[in-house]
């Protein structure tokens, strides 16, 4: 289009050259031309005739700037076009962000709906956590109650024992009377008897109620660690609820379950015999050396070795070996009460600690489990004892046994 009206200026162009080189020639008085149209070539007045000239050099003019205003017209026709394919750009750049603020917003409602749950689920947990640790409270209470009264009865049975020792002692040194028909019995050896039978009874009744706040003490001691095995369950699940921030993470399942007693068990226990490791032996001491300490103080640390494991290993094999360390492990179980620590030294050396029992009650249930591993694998154990004084830690108690079992072995040659 803008070919055709160059074209069209250039013919109006020359046109208008033509008509002023026709109109010079007339002045000029030159040859006869052809005529122009709009020029009357027999006019006399020249001035018309320029005039008219004038005229048409207007008009040109004129449509030049209509053809101009035309083109700029064309122009901005272009350029708003080309503004109004960016604003529909623009318009769809603008509903593409809305789009994905309102995904961002749902986003940000979905997790601070999720974070409530979580939140709901953590103070579930505490709760747990805060009732098993009430539970583990009164346990340990009722714990103690019963070893106060355990204490208790074990002063009457020592009272009752001492009253029989000195009743024994009287009829045995008081003169026997000879019973004669139609005679009464003396009324110092009736009385004598009547006094031993006293005491066997009372010393029966201690017995049992020794017995019996011995197997309650058990219960609280099997209680307090089903507390304390809640509570880290509970507190493992709150971890990982606040890990994962989803609310199934918190439900306490099955699965969930065994998994973190599988975890306790690889974290606390020995994977071979099932005694404490090292670390959370050391643990278990300290408390019941504190509960000990507020008792009547009284705590044995027996340090034990077995005797020959080496040969066994290089004789039956390493599985032989583990089966001897597991029968001793069970062993000590069975000889000792439930709450008394078990642990794991390191290789074929084990600790447990004994508390409110005197050295020589130690010695023989030491005796005992020697005789029966003896009589399960064919080897026996080397045991150096040590008693807790006052103001002594763990590592010194625990040193001062390793002496003593070290003493025992180079008494025995080895």
């Amino acid at each position: 289009m803008k070919l055709r009206k160059r074209k069209k200026a250039e013919a109006r162009e020359a046109q208008k050259a033509a008509q002023a080189d026709v109109i010079a020639d007339a002045l000029a008085g030159g040859p006869a031309v052809e005529p122009i149209p709009g020029i009357d070539p027999a006019a006399d007045d020249l001035e018309a005739t320029a005039t008219t000239l004038t005229g048409s050099r207007s008009e040109v003019a004129r449509e030049e700037r209509a053809e101009r205003a035309e083109a700029r017209y064309a122009a901005a026709a272009d350029g708003l076009d080309r503004f109004t394919e960016l604003a529909a750009a623009a318009e769809a750049r603008y509903a593409a962000a809305a789009e994905r603020a309102e995904l961002v917003e749902a986003g940000y409602v979905a997790a601070a709906q999720r974070a409530e749950i979580a939140e709901a689920s953590y103070r579930a947990a505490v709760e747990r956590v805060e009732k098993a640790e009430a539970t583990f409270t009164a346990a340990a209470q009722r714990a103690e109650i019963a070893e106060a009264r355990h204490r208790t009865a074990a002063e009457r049975a020592d009272r009752a024992e001492a009253k029989l020792t000195a009743a024994a002692g009287r009829q045995d040194g008081t003169p026997g009377h000879a019973e004669t028909p139609g005679h009464a019995e003396a009324p110092g050896h009736a009385e004598d008897t009547r006094a031993r039978e006293r005491a066997a009874i009372e010393r029966d009744q201690i017995a049992n109620a020794r017995d019996r706040a011995a197997v309650e003490r058990d219960q609280i001691a099997n209680a307090r660690d089903r507390a304390a095995i809640e509570r880290d369950q509970i507190t493992g699940s709150r971890l990982t609820a606040e890990r994962d921030g989803t609310p199934e993470a918190g439900n306490d399942t099955a699965v969930e379950q065994a998994r973190l007693e599988a975890q306790l068990q690889h974290a606390y226990l020995d994977a071979l015999t099932g005694a404490f490791r090292r670390e959370m032996g050391r643990l278990a001491l300290r408390n019941e050396i504190d509960r000990a300490r507020r008792a009547d103080g009284s705590f044995v640390i027996a340090f034990i070795d077995v005797d020959g494991l080496k040969g066994v290993n290089d004789r039956d094999g390493h599985a032989a070996g583990d089966r001897v360390l597991r029968t001793l492990v069970a062993t000590m179980r069975a000889n000792l009460r439930s709450y008394d620590p078990i642990i794991r030294f390191g290789g074929d050396e084990f600790i447990c600690g004994i508390g409110s029992i005197d050295t020589g009650e130690v010695r023989h249930r030491i005796s005992v489990i020697d005789q029966s591993l003896r009589s399960a694998t064919g080897v026996g154990i080397t045991a150096g004892l040590a008693s807790l004084t006052a103001n002594e830690t763990i590592d010194e108690l625990t040193a001062k046994a390793d002496e003593a079992l070290i003493e025992a072995k180079r008494n025995r040659g080895e």
